[in-house]
Order: C-alpha cells, then sequence, then structure tokens
C-alpha cells in the first residue's frame, strides 16, 4: 500500500505557506472531498487534519467510527499501520547518535539465526534492500494471524529463509526487515520498542499513541471489510504482536500531524537524522529506489513530498508532508477496501496548497501553438515560425493533407499542454491535447528555446 497515493499527488508549484487556519470557503471545499470519498467507496469513516505553515489549522472526523461510537470524534485512535515504520526508523537513528551502534553494522551482531545476517546491514532493513522476504504480503490477514505471535517467531518463520535477493542489490517492501529492526531497537536500548518511543519522541511531544493491538474495544474506531461489492462488514482484528515495529501505533490524526509538524521544523530529532531519513537510498549499481529510511521520497509537479500510507487489519492511512510548503495532510479511515484515503489526501492537498503559478514561457507557448494549429486547418501555415528542418517537412503536399483533414473539426474544445521537457537536441519539447467530441488529437512539438522561437517540430497525430 505505500505507493498508491503518488500517482493521486495534485500538480502544484512550491510556493511557501503562511500559517492561516482554513477559511470559510476552503472548509466548504473540505467536507464534500470526504464526504464524497466515502459515499463512492463505502468506507464508513475518516479522520483528517491539515497542517499549514508548521501548525495543525485543521482536524476533523467524518463518519460511523464503530458499532457504538456515536458521533465520529477526531481525538480517536486509529491504528496508522505502516506509517510507524518511520517512527521505528527514528528509533535506530537516535540509538546510532547515542554511538550505541551505526546503519552500517550488520543485523548478525543483534539478532542472530537471521540468513545473511552477516552482510546484511541495519540501513538496508530499514531501507527494504536487505533482501529478506515479507511476512504479510496480502491485503487481508491470513490464518496464522488469528494467534497471537512473537516478533522472534515472525524472524524464524520468516527471515531464515533464502534471501528473496542479495542484499542492497533491488528494493523490495518488507515488514519482515522492520521485526528485526525492532528487535535492534529493544536489545540495544534495553527497553520495549514502544518504551523507547514514548520518552523519547510522543511524550515529548504531546503524542497519545498505544499499541494498536490494545486500540480494540469500545472507545476505538473498529475495522470494517468488504468481499467484491457486497456489504461492508465487521472485521476481525489480528491476534497480538503481527504489527509490531512494522506497524505498531495508533493515535488520532492530529497526534500524527504533531509528528508531520517535527519533521517541517527539524525539532525532536536532530536536524542531519532528519535528513538523512529523507535521503533515497540507492542500489549497489546506482539506481535510486526513492526511499529513504521509513519514507517515500519524491517530487509531483515540482513539489517535494514525503509519504508514507499503512495498512491495518480493518484501516488504511495517509501520512503526506510537503517540505518546501511547511504542509501536510494526515487522512486514516476505518476500512482496508477502497481508495478513499488517498482521494481524500489528493482532494485535500489541492484545497490546502496554492495554485500553480503560470509558467509565461509555456502561456506564450500555449498560444503560439493553438495559432499554427488553426493555420495548418485553414492551409495557411507561416514558414516564418519554421526552422529549415520544419520547412523541409511541411511539404506542399503535408500542407495540403493537414488542412483537408482538421479543418472540418473545427475548433477543439480544449486545448491543454500535457507535458514538457527541457531540453533534446537543443528544442524544449512541448506537447498538448486536443479536445473534440468524440476524439483527442495530440501535438507534438519541439521549438527553439527563446521565447517566440520557431518550431522544429509541429506534429498531430490520434492521441493513443
Amino acid at each position: 500500500m505505500i505507493r498508491s497515493f503518488i500517482a493521486l499527488l495534485c500538480t502544484l508549484a512550491p510556493l511557501p505557506l503562511a500559517a492561516q487556519a482554513l477559511s470559510p470557503a476552503e472548509i466548504a471545499q473540505v467536507d464534500p472531498v470526504v464526504a464524497d470519498a466515502l459515499k463512492d467507496t463505502g468506507v464508513p469513516s475518516a479522520s483528517i487534519a491539515i497542517v499549514r505553515g508548521d501548525r495543525i489549522i485543521f482536524a476533523h472526523a467524518y463518519g460511523k467510527q464503530s458499532e457504538t461510537i456515536a458521533k465520529a470524534d477526531p481525538a480517536a485512535l486509529y491504528q496508522i499501520a505502516s506509517i510507524s515504520k518511520q517512527f521505528t526508523a527514528a528509533a535506530i537513528l537516535l540509538l546510532q547518535d547515542q554511538g550505541k551502534l551505526t546503519l552500517d553494522d550488520h543485523v548478525s551482531g543483534y539478532v542472530p539465526g537471521i540468513t545473511g545476517g552477516d552482510t546484511i546491514t541495519i540501513r538496508q532493513l530499514l531501507s527494504h534492500t536487505a533482501g529478506l522476504q515479507d511476512y504479510w504480503p496480502q491485503d487481508y490477514s491470513f490464518a496464522a494471524m488469528a494467534i497471537p505471535v512473537t516478533p522472534r517467531q515472525i524472524v524464524d518463520r520468516w527471515a531464515r529463509k533464502p534471501l528473496d535477493f542479495a542484499p542492497g542489490t533491488q528494493w523490495q517492501y518488507s515488514n519482515t526487515g522492520y521485526v528485526v529492526a525492532g528487535m535492534i531497537v529493544e536489545k540495544v536500548s534495553g527497553q520495549p520498542l514502544l518504551a523507547f518511543l514514548q520518552s523519547h519522541i510522543l511524550h515529548p511531544l504531546g503524542i497519545r499513541a498505544i499499541d494498536q493491538d490494545l486500540a480494540i474495544g469500545a472507545g476505538f474506531p473498529q475495522g470494517y471489510k468488504r468481499y467484491g461489492l457486497g456489504p461492508v462488514r465487521v472485521e476481525t482484528p489480528a491476534a497480538h504482536g503481527w504489527l509490531y515495529a512494522a506497524g505498531e501505533l495508533a493515535m488520532s490524526a492530529g497526534d500524527l500531524a504533531k509528528w508531520d509538524i517535527a519533521r517541517l521544523t527539524r525539532s525532536i530529532l536532530p536536524a542531519a537524522d532528519w535528513a538523512l531519513q529523507e535521503t533515497p537510498v540507492k542500489l549497489a549499481d546506482g539506481s535510486a529506489t526513492g526511499y529513504g529510511l521509513g519514507v517515500d521520497i519524491g517530487i509531483s509537479g515540482g513539489r517535494r513530498f514525503v509519504e508514507h500510507s499503512g495498512e491495518a487489519v480493518g484501516f488504511l492511512s495517509e501520512n503526506i508532508v510537503y517540505p518546501d510548503d511547511h504542509a501536510a495532510i494526515v487522512v486514516l479511515v476505518n476500512a482496508w477496501f477502497g481508495n478513499a484515503q488517498s482521494r481524500i489526501a489528493a482532494g485535500l492537498s489541492k484545497i490546502v496548497l496554492p495554485a500553480a503559478a503560470a509558467d509565461a514561457d509555456d502561456t506564450a507557448a500555449l498560444a503560439q501553438a493553438s495559432s499554427a494549429y488553426a493555420q495548418l486547418q485553414a492551409g495557411t501555415l507561416d514558414r516564418a515560425i519554421l526552422t529549415d528542418d520544419a520547412g523541409f517537412y511541411f511539404t506542399s503536399a503535408a500542407r495540403t493533407d493537414y488542412a483537408a483533414s482538421l479543418a472540418p473539426l473545427g475548433t477543439p474544445a480544449a486545448f491543454l499542454q500535457i507535458g514538457k521537457t527541457r531540453l533534446r537536441g537543443g528544442f524544449v519539447n512541448r506537447n498538448y491535447r486536443l479536445t473534440y467530441p468524440g476524439r483527442t488529437l495530440t501535438i507534438t512539438t519541439y521549438a527553439e528555446e527563446r521565447a517566440g522561437g520557431r518550431y522544429e517540430q509541429f506534429l498531430v497525430t490520434p492521441a493513443e
């Protein structure tokens, strides 16, 4: 579940945000985003928190949190599942700061009996590059999850198997690696993992968090399931111990947002630790993974993000931080079907983050492309806007065919830029999509870099 949100990220240009509260107009947009996602997916409830300008400016809960909770409570503790991984990684970083271990230590020195333990490093555990087989790849709870388990039992069953690949050569999500990391924290610190997190991170930040295995029963959100498009049913929680360091925390959306603020302000951990967690780990061949130490890192629409999602039995979650905008979005839902959490996060990002500033060059290029297209339709293409090579391409036959085939279409309903590459062959590549009733066209252009530059290429083709 860790990368499903990335495809839904909005295309917005990075601009700093002030810490203003949501305006009435913005709040009026938030409620439908959440309500529509819950209605369309059948997910019973969502709890959200919004950070802007390093402050929580909005927190609210919607829908049915359980069969017994009468009104949705934003303070309710949802199971955040794999979002917990960044907390486990933070514990390792703190222990490294204390001189008790290093990220490049081999795991065999802390947890014996692991396949490849003499070559697997702690860094590889945290970055999913260790090669340990994942003990829970399924999006359902398998039979053994009805029985309580210990970290050692998970390790003995899954981490003694042959490695899926040589450590450091591939990226593959592995909950098993984080179980081993949690065991290392406990051995080195002399404390249970959650106790270490409470004393060093959670309590100092004012975060109320508990073991997700205990966030069950009256007063807690209840997980829900659905088979296909059938009725929404109450889910049976997994037995104790299955998420451990891979996803053991339960907290409110607002409390998770406090952790996001710490990330934005570089507090609670040394700044160098935050930077290290957010640095994508590279494989042995130098290729990028897009994953740091417990977090996804990337750029979408020119905007940097640090993100992770989570899946527990009956729960899904999404947490995304925009470092350059000093903003963050938290969405927690109590069902593990549908994509409500991703839809809500994408919708809230569009509301909270500033609209993209128009690129002046792109705006001018769009007008120029529209004019050139109209000339093609009319058979009056101005050769002054073409390079010598483009002039060679646009023979009399080419101009005649373009005019004969495009003129009957008339004015397009939409003429939008859909891509840009700078530079290729000394030219700027911009592509456009033209929409007509029942037909879509693509224009692929290469033009001189200067404003109003001549076209090296202007091709019109049916859209794929």
